[in-house]
């Protein structure tokens, strides 16, 4: 889907790549597309809510005011980013390094680029969106909303992040990797297999057994009438 996302990042200088290299002829039949699109592309819908709600970690970009791009993991329980309503996101934000790169530049440039990647389906969700922090003492209500209960660490402040657009990408290069609880998920079919045929294993040493010594006994009875 070419949309508000591609339009955003289609800057003088990547269109100047885009000739340099032939694809400006590509890209500029998909640019006919880009007000509907956009109108289309407006708000997170019900398939990006379910893979936000899905994930357990998110890269996040941010630019310094020296021009300098940092790139932050953020990580927590599965569904620890919330879609608090269709335009918007939010996570508690732990203590963690105590260095607040992140933090601080969005203080000077509330621009920030988030991938959000599903390794083990070959899937990937890009968003561009404004970046806003929340003191956890300044609004104690929202914080409690974004914090996941149970979970460790000590919250210093809400992340709120008003999205501008949002692209899913191809699958192409994408290395298939999996989580513990995806592998836990996929071999416990194999596992309850295993543990069957080990019971039944057991049980035909057990008969196996059972029908030896019953053959030996017979066996010495015999041998000892013979021998009388």
């Amino acid at each position: 889907m070419h949309h508000r996302y591609l339009e955003i990042a289609s800057t003088p200088s990547v269109r100047a790549a885009r000739e340099r290299y032939g694809s400006a002829a590509q890209w500029a039949r998909a640019e006919e597309g880009y007000a509907e699109e956009a109108v289309r592309n407006a708000r997170l819908g019900p398939a990006e809510w379910q893979f936000i709600g899905e994930r357990d970690g998110f890269y996040i970009a941010s630019v310094s005011e020296t021009d300098w791009p940092y790139v932050q993991f953020r990580g927590g329980p599965a569904g620890f980013l919330r879609v608090v309503d269709g335009g918007t996101l939010g996570y508690a934000d732990l203590r963690g390094n105590r260095q607040y790169l992140t933090v601080g530049n969005v203080q000077a440039n509330d621009r920030v680029s988030l991938f959000l990647m599903d390794y083990a389906r070959r899937r990937r969700l890009k968003i561009f969106g404004r970046m806003r922090v929340v003191d956890a003492r300044d609004d104690p209500a929202l914080t409690a909303r974004l914090a996941v209960p149970g979970y460790g660490g000590h919250v210093e402040r809400a992340v709120l992040i008003d999205v501008e657009a949002f692209d899913w990408n191809c699958p192409q290069h994408i290395t298939p990797r999996f989580t513990q609880a995806e592998l836990e998920e996929a071999l416990s079919p194999v596992r309850a297999e295993l543990a069957a045929l080990r019971a039944d294993n057991e049980r035909l040493r057990r008969e196996l057994h059972a029908n030896g010594q019953g053959a030996t006994s017979l066996s010495g009875t015999s041998a000892g009438d013979r021998q009388g």
